[in-house]
C-alpha cells in the first residue's frame, strides 16, 4: 500500500475549513490520534455482538480489524470506512446456536459473505439502479425494522433477571445521549455499557477470576463452520440468514452514499460494489473462523464528520489495532465478563434503535403512506416479524425475520404489479435506502 495517500497541505495544522479525503493524511502521529477515535467509535458495538450471540469476543475483534485492512485494499484506499459485527446477524446466529450449534451459525454467515460479493460484482458491473427497483425504500426500511423490533423477547428476558443494573444501564444511555454532543453524544451506548458495568461491580454481579486467569498475549478462540455436504440439516438454518443479505446492501450502499455527500466527491460512489464485495469478503473469512459477520459501520461517520478527516490512513490504524486487540485473551476476559443486566439495559435501547432506523429510511425518503402498497407492504410485514411468525416445511424453519423479508418483498411488488394492470402509477424510489450499522446512537440523528 505504497503511496496511496498524499501528505495533506495543512498536515501539521488543519485550519477549520480544510478538509482531509481519503486519498490523503496528516502526519502519522495525528493520523493515528484520528485513528484511537475510530477504534473508541467502533469498540462497544464490535463486541457485543459476540457478547449477545455468545460467539468469542477476541475472535470478533481480530477478524473485525483483519476485515477493515481488506476492505482498504480492495477498495484500493478511496473510501474510508470500518468493518464491524453487523447487528443484523443477532437473531439468525442466536436461532442458529440454539437449534444446531455454533458452526452452524457459522455457516450461515459464510454463506451471506459469498452472497454479498456476488451482489457487489453485479454492482460494480450494471450500477445500483435494480437494487432501487427490487428493494425500495418502504421495502427497506421494514426489514431494517423488523430485525430490530423482533429481537425485543431477547431485550426483555435479559433486563428481568437483573432489573436494577439494566435500569442503571437505559439511564446512562439516555442521559449520555442528551446531555453530550459530538464523539461522546454518540457512543451513548458505549458509555451505558461503563456505567452499568460499574454499578454491577459495585453491586457483586461480576466474576473477575477469568480476567485473571487470563494471558495478555495469545490466539483467541478459532472455529470452523459445519460442512454442509457432509451434514445436510446444516442447510435448514439458511432462511434465517437470507434476510440479513437485504440489511448489509442497505448499509453498505447507505454508507457509501453519505460518505460521498461529507466528502463532497461523487466518484466513491463508484466503488460501491468493490465495497460490497470487499464487506462479503470479510464477512465469509470471519465466519470461516469463528467471528460475526461484519458491516459498515455508522459510528465512524460521526467521527468523520466531527474531525473533517475522511482519510482512509486513519482506518488503517484503526484495523491494526483491532487485530492486536484481538489477539489479547485478557481484552476477551473482560469483555466476557460483561453481566446480564447491562446487556438488558443496552439492548432495550439498542434493539429499539435498529427498529427506529428502519423508520428513518421511510422518512429520509418521504415514503407516501397514503399509497396502499406501502400501508400493507409495512403493516403485514412488522407484524410477522414482531410477533416471530414461523412455518417450518419438513426440516426447513422459516423465523419472523425470514418470513416478514418475504412478505415485505412479495407483497411490495404483487401490489404494484396490480396497480400497473389497473392502470395506476405505482410509488418508486426516489433515492437509494439508506441504513446505519449500528444505529447512531446521538439523539439529534434520530429525530
Amino acid at each position: 500500500m505504497v503511496r496511496i495517500w498524499e501528505l495533506h497541505a495543512a498536515a501539521r495544522r488543519l485550519g477549520p475549513d480544510d478538509v482531509v479525503g481519503p486519498r490523503q493524511r496528516l502526519t502519522w502521529p495525528r493520523t493515528i490520534g484520528i485513528g484511537a477515535q475510530h477504534v473508541v467509535a467502533m469498540f462497544g458495538a464490535t463486541f457485543l455482538v459476540p457478547i449477545l450471540t455468545g460467539f468469542p469476543p477476541s475472535t470478533t475483534l481480530l477478524f473485525s480489524g483483519v476485515g477493515t485492512l481488506l476492505f482498504l485494499v480492495i477498495t484500493q484506499g478511496k473510501v474510508p470506512s470500518y468493518l464491524g459485527s453487523s447487528f443484523a446477524f443477532i437473531a439468525p446466529i442466536t436461532a442458529a446456536m440454539t437449534s444446531q450449534s455454533m458452526g452452524s451459525a457459522l455457516f450461515g454467515i459464510v454463506a451471506i459473505g459469498l452472497m454479498l460479493v456476488i451482489v457487489g460484482i453485479v454492482v460494480q458491473l450494471a450500477g445500483t439502479r435494480w437494487l432501487d427497483l427490487a428493494m425500495p425504500p418502504v421495502v427497506a426500511g421494514t426489514i431494517v425494522a423488523l430485525i430490530g423490533f423482533n429481537l425485543a423477547p431477547a431485550a426483555a428476558n435479559n433486563y428481568t433477571q437483573a432489573p436494577v443494573t439494566a435500569t442503571i444501564t437505559v439511564l446512562a444511555v439516555i442521559v449520555t445521549a442528551v446531555l453530550f454532543h459530538g464523539l461522546i453524544g454518540r457512543l451513548s451506548i458505549f458509555v451505558g455499557v461503563i456505567v452499568g458495568y460499574v454499578a454491577a461491580a459495585i453491586r457483586g454481579e461480576i466474576d473477575f477470576s477469568p480476567v485473571t486467569d487470563a494471558a495478555w498475549i495469545g490466539l483467541p478462540t478459532f472455529t470452523a463452520p459445519t460442512n454442509p455436504f457432509t451434514n445436510p440439516q446444516v442447510w435448514a438454518v439458511l432462511p434465517a440468514f437470507l434476510p440479513v443479505i437485504l440489511a448489509l446492501i442497505a448499509e453498505n450502499v447507505g454508507h457509501i452514499r453519505g460518505v460521498a455527500q461529507m466528502v463532497g466527491d461523487p466518484e466513491i460512489n463508484k466503488h460501491t460494489g468493490k465495497a460490497l464485495i470487499a464487506d462479503g469478503v470479510a464477512t465469509m473469512i470471519a465466519g470461516g473462523g469463528g467471528g460475526s459477520g461484519t458491516t459498515t459501520y455508522g459510528e465512524n461517520i460521526g467521527v468523520m464528520a466531527a474531525t473533517r478527516v475522511y482519510s482512509s490512513a486513519a482506518y488503517l490504524v484503526a484495523g491494526v489495532t483491532a487485530v492486536l486487540l484481538g489477539l489479547s485473551p485478557k481484552i476477551g476476559a473482560v469483555i466476557n465478563t460483561i453481566p446480564v443486566g447491562v446487556l438488558g439495559g443496552v439492548t432495550v435501547a439498542l434493539y429499539g434503535l435498529i427498529g427506529i432506523i428502519g423508520i428513518k429510511i421511510w422518512l429520509e425518503n418521504k415514503v407516501d403512506f397514503s399509497k396502499p402498497a406501502n400501508q400493507f407492504t409495512a403493516a403485514i410485514a412488522l407484524i410477522i416479524g414482531i410477533a416471530d411468525l414461523t412455518l417450518t416445511w419438513g426440516e426447513v424453519s422459516f423465523g419472523g425475520i425470514a418470513l416478514g423479508t418475504i412478505a415485505a418483498l412479495v407483497v411490495y411488488h404483487l401490489m404494484a404489479l396490480l396497480t400497473r394492470l389497473r392502470g395506476g402509477t405505482p410509488s418508486r424510489a426516489t433515492t437509494v435506502p439508506v441504513a446505519s450499522e449500528p444505529p447512531s446512537t446521538n439523539v439529534d440523528d434520530l429525530r
